[in-house]
């Protein structure tokens, strides 16, 4: 698996999802407790928070939801982010996991390695043996 180091744009995303989290966060109901942002090929960056409920979605689908449909294909780096957590950083579930590897296996995912420390990995490393549509 490679392993990338962070750069001064990266740490710019953790605060810009930490940030749209903060505008958001509901600590009562618990709908938005997890703030994300996407970073294009183009230098444009998006943020969402999850929406949670009993069909809940978690932040990284709505803020590729939202770059989607803004026209947004080519993606590069996406980190999700709670203040709470080790380096405010939260690693994607498999849910997200399965869909980034869907729609941008290529994308970098700020995760914290074993060692605590902040590190970038393609999605596609995130889920070995992953599910892949059979064509036939």
């Amino acid at each position: 698996m490679e392993r990338f180091k962070l750069t001064e744009d990266d740490y710019t995303l953790i605060e810009i999802g930490l940030d749209v989290l903060k505008k958001n966060f509901d600590d009562g109901i618990y709908n938005h407790t997890v703030g994300c942002a996407v970073r294009c090929d183009n230098g444009n960056i998006y943020k969402g928070v999850n929406c949670d409920g009993i069909h809940g979605s978690c932040a990284e689908y709505i803020t590729i939801g939202i770059a989607i449909s803004a026209g947004e294909r080519a993606f590069d780096t996406i980190v999700a982010v709670h203040e709470k957590h080790l380096n405010c950083v939260i690693p994607p579930c498999g849910n997200c996991r399965q869909m980034l590897f869907e729609y941008c296996p290529d994308i970098k995912v700020i995760v914290n390695d074993e060692n605590g420390d902040l590190i970038k990995v393609r999605a596609r490393d995130l889920l070995p043996f992953a599910w892949q549509p059979v064509i036939c």
